[in-house]
Formats: structure tokens, C-alpha cells, sequence
């Protein structure tokens, strides 16, 4: 099984999420949707004169009581506050957990979600490159 990359500390997503729904709308607008095992998740370019990368957590009613939902949202922060230096520079990413990250082993969710970051971070330099190949043209 592949090694995670070992977390430097402990770091805090305070400045680094999605916190208004105008940003949001942007993103689900200007973004692309994928699909993993256990959740979907959406890529969008940030605005101009925005922070650092930015995560956004959605978990709606259908995936259970409040409770439900709020265990699942602290489990992804944390596996997300885990893997700070992963996120895409200059890109907004939403993520769309299901039902089943109740159940499933920590250590395989933060497999998932560094698999995510990975394919985000390839994701956000083919769509630099070709923002910067049409402005070339």
C-alpha cells in the first residue's frame, strides 16, 4: 500500500475554506464536477484578488441526522487540516461527501482524500496551461 505523505504539524484550515455562498454559486458555475469511491468534488479557478486555495465542505440533509453530518464534516476537516500543502494554489475545491464516510476507516478516507488533492493539483495546471495557451493565441 502507498505511504501518505507524512503531515508537517499541525496547520489550520481557517484561512484556507469556502465560507460564503456567492463563492460557492461561483464555483459550482466555473467548475468542473468529479467523482470518487466516496464522494464528489468540484474544481473552479479562483477570482481575481482572492487568498490562497480555498475547501469548501457541503453535506446535505440526505445524508443523515445533524449529527451525521456534522461527524462526517469534523472527519474530512480533519483528514484535509492533515494535508494543508496539497490543496491547488489559485483554485476553489468543494467537496460532496457520501452516506458512507460514516463508516469508513480514517486512514482510507485521508487515502482518498490525498488521491483527490493529487488529481486536483494535475487537474488545476491542465486548466493554467490552457488559460495561459489562450491567451497566446
Amino acid at each position: 500500500m502507498n505511504a501518505l505523505p507524512q503531515p508537517a504539524g499541525r496547520q489550520s484550515l481557517a484561512g484556507a475554506r469556502l465560507c460564503k455562498h456567492a463563492d460557492y454559486e461561483r464555483a459550482y458555475a466555473a467548475g468542473r464536477r468529479r467523482q470518487s469511491a466516496s464522494m464528489s468534488w468540484f474544481l473552479a479557478p479562483q477570482a481575481p484578488r482572492t487568498g490562497g486555495p480555498r475547501i469548501g465542505i457541503t453535506a446535505g440533509k440526505a445524508l443523515g441526522k445533524a449529527h451525521d453530518r456534522n461527524r462526517i464534516k469534523r472527519r474530512m476537516r480533519e483528514a484535509l487540516r492533515r494535508h494543508v500543502d496539497l490543496f491547488p494554489q489559485g483554485f476553489d475545491l468543494i467537496f460532496h461527501p457520501r452516506r458512507g464516510l460514516l463508516t469508513i476507516d480514517f486512514r482510507k478516507l485521508e487515502t482518498e482524500i490525498v488521491r483527490i488533492l493529487e488529481q486536483a493539483n494535475s487537474e488545476a495546471a491542465r486548466m493554467a496551461a490552457r488559460e495561459t495557451a489562450g491567451r497566446n493565441v
